[in-house]
């Protein structure tokens, strides 16, 4: 057979198999009593795939999400590491008077690379979208390589997105979906929006009590208030946009703490159009992150979760390692020696305010990046380990996107599994 040919029939099989699951997913979905969802002019399954970094959530896990009818988020977050082109022009880098800009650079091109990676992978289905931290110090190049590079959505966190619509002004095409966890910020933001001519295309509601990462709450101790729970929360925004006049307007997706069917069942029954997960994404086998990494994640138990204050100035939520018990222990102390430093310790500043750069005692004393870069690797001793507080719906298996939408949306366990899956 004609080489060429062959490759053809082995790209139309590929084609052919996926749109034949995304189907069945749409069918299980269905049977399930669960509702579809429309946003950017699609109707997708329910399930949204959470932006992870450093580099967790790329173009290959968003790829094979959107593939599959849901939608699949991309991290933007120092991205020039899955490309080794990209590091041996920047890894190196240390005090030269251009290694910023180099390095952002870099990012940026790893940006366009891998939303690129992802929109083939999707195969048109889907959607893809790009999580934006608003605390970044490099905020606004990324919403405007994430636009110019085809991104179908802009999702921000972290910080108020209050200037989205004027960044975004020329792409009115592309979905707008900030990350809140109350009714007041949403109001906020939805006010100051309408104020700009634009509402947002969807709200990502994230329980802080639940979900990983950084977190939507002002403090540690306020992380499991009441007034984040989903059935106050939810209610009270929906009633907001009735008295706005903007019902049914902006669907609502609940993040955080969610692992199977039911819980998609009963936050649509309370007024949610979708849900978002993270790290039930991140121990698939196509995160693009180090299979040690995904052990560190599944093997964790409730009583391994820490809830500390990030370099960024805002809780999070992660697995407690060698690395992060140790500076559990020494925080005080590196808090008490706090001081402005000369430069960033990865010369790029990909925060725009820092603890340890900008020496605030209040904050976190640690390189994010560097720790979040040892964890991506696999590094089980240096890396931090981002996570949710939810049991996984595998428990500590390591399997497929296409099996965890068909236990999400169907219930339908994969085989051989029956033991260790958590419900």
């Amino acid at each position: 057979m004609d080489k060429s040919l062959a490759t053809d029939l082995a790209v139309q099989a590929s084609v052919d198999s996926a749109a034949a699951a995304a189907a069945i997913l749409q069918t299980l979905a269905h049977d399930s009593g669960l509702r579809p969802w429309q946003i950017g002019g699609k109707e997708l399954v329910p399930v949204v795939q959470g932006g992870m970094g450093v580099c967790v959530s790329a173009g290959g896990l968003a790829g094979a999400v959107a593939r599959l009818g849901g939608v699949g988020t991309v991290s933007s977050v120092d991205l020039r590491r899955l490309h080794p082109d990209l590091m041996a022009k920047t890894g190196h880098l240390d005090k030269e008077p251009d290694a910023k800009a180099v390095i952002n650079a870099a990012n940026l091109e790893a940006l366009d690379r891998e939303i690129r990676r992802a929109r083939q992978l999707a195969q048109g289905r889907g959607l893809i979208a790009v999580n934006i931290m608003k605390a970044l110090g490099a905020y606004e190049d990324y919403v405007h390589q994430a636009l110019a590079s085809g991104a179908d959505a802009l999702v921000v966190g972290a910080g108020l997105p209050l200037d989205l619509p004027e960044l975004a002004r020329d792409y009115p095409q592309v979905a707008l979906i900030p990350i809140l966890s109350d009714a007041r910020g949403v109001q906020l933001l939805v006010r100051k929006w309408q104020k700009k001519g634009r509402l947002p295309d969807a709200i990502v509601i994230e329980h802080p009590g639940l979900a990983g990462g950084h977190l939507g709450a002002a403090k540690v101790a306020d992380l499991h208030d009441s007034r984040f729970d989903f059935a106050v929360v939810i209610p009270q925004v929906l009633e907001f946009f009735k008295t706005a006049g903007i019902e049914r307007e902006v669907p609502l997706i609940a993040a955080g703490g969610i692992n199977c069917r039911d819980d998609i069942l009963r936050l649509q029954a309370l007024g949610a159009s979708a849900v978002q997960l993270g790290t039930a994404f991140a121990v698939t086998q196509e995160c693009d992150a180090d299979p040690a990494f995904k052990k560190v994640l599944a093997e964790a138990k409730p009583e391994d979760m820490v809830e500390f204050v990030s370099v960024a100035g805002l809780p999070a939520r992660a697995v407690r390692t060698p690395w992060l018990d140790k500076y559990i222990r020494l925080e005080p102390k590196l808090q008490a020696a706090a001081h402005v430093k000369a430069k960033c310790n990865m010369s790029f500043d990909c925060l725009a305010h820092c603890g340890l750069r900008d020496g605030v005692a209040s904050m976190g004393q640690f390189c994010i990046d560097q720790q979040l870069g040892h964890a991506f690797d696999g590094n089980t001793r240096k890396g931090l380990f981002f996570r949710g507080a939810a049991r996984l719906p595998f428990g500590d298996q390591i399997r497929s996107v296409q099996e965890l939408m068909q236990w999400l949306l169907g219930g339908v366990r994969p085989a051989a599994s029956s033991a260790g899956a958590q419900a």
